[in-house]
């Protein structure tokens, strides 16, 4: 897939299929962000079951594998966040390891059903985290079948950006930006992370109460995920977003941080 830009040569792109590879890959980061992540390794929401399935088939269609092997491997990293049995510390294995390596390797083949027990009673949800390539599969062929072999080319360079923008979190959110909360890791809050992933990157206020559906808990800190699953819940698909207790983080500062500085600006946690 690493590749398919240069399919480019004898596949030549418009405009509209570029339009097409950056709608793909918001897209499908938000079905990462708000299914993968948010709800199903740390059910920070509730959805019904058709929801539920609905977000997991959209999220597997970003082709990282099954939900549960993506949302047990998330909860051990929380487990063991920058400790050795950290499946992607960059801390523990350096920034190759973190950003990709751990997800090639044979060492995590298999889905850790231990750490999944809850969603794992499900029998659709075991299927597609066998058959996880089917959701992306089918992207790719209506791809096809609307745009020709330009759409193929545009949802394949579309699924490497994904690849990449997910993977910055695990690879560079340990790394760049500014802690607020005290942790036992290293997690840090980065805008550029954030706009990139959607909200991902407020990553140290995330590891600070990790089962909160907003990760931006300041207005200013941008988190597009949030705002979307808010519009989701208006429509009654889903609810009970869960937000982080202001005494909570209050006492989790470790000191000023990245919080502004200038008078009659709150600073006031966005705890709904």
């Amino acid at each position: 897939m690493h590749l398919s830009p240069l399919l480019m040569i004898w596949v030549p792109l418009e405009t509209k299929h570029i339009v097409l590879i950056f709608a793909l890959y918001f897209g499908r980061i938000f079905f990462i962000t708000a299914s993968y992540h948010r709800y199903f390794a740390h059910r920070s929401y509730k959805m019904g079951p058709r929801m539920e399935l609905t977000m997991a088939i959209l999220g597997m269609t970003s082709m990282q594998k099954g939900v549960l092997w993506w949302a047990a491997n998330h909860r051990l990293h929380h487990k063991h966040s920058d400790f050795p049995d950290d499946v992607h510390s960059p801390k523990q294995h350096g920034f190759w390891w973190a950003h990709m390596g751990w997800i090639l390797s044979k060492r995590h083949l298999d889905t850790e059903w231990d750490a999944i027990r809850d969603f794992a009673r499900s029998p659709a949800l075991r299927w597609l985290n066998v058959y996880h390539w089917v959701p992306g599969l089918a992207l790719g062929t209506l791809c096809g079948v609307a745009f020709g072999a330009p759409g193929v080319v545009a949802m394949l360079m579309s699924t490497v950006l994904v690849f990449h923008g997910t993977f910055t979190i695990n690879s560079l959110a340990h790394v760049i930006g500014r802690a607020r909360y005290a942790t036992a890791d290293t997690s840090r809050n980065s805008l550029a992370l954030a706009l990139l992933t959607l909200g991902e990157g407020w990553h140290n206020n995330h590891h600070a109460y990790q089962s909160s559906c907003n990760q931006g808990f300041f207005w200013w800190e941008i988190d597009i995920t949030y705002y979307l699953l808010r519009a989701l819940e208006k429509l009654g698909l889903v609810r009970d977003l869960r937000m982080p207790p202001e005494h909570v983080l209050t006492r989790k500062l470790i000191g000023s941080g990245d919080l502004p500085s200038k008078p009659g600006i709150s600073q006031r946690p966005n705890t709904g």
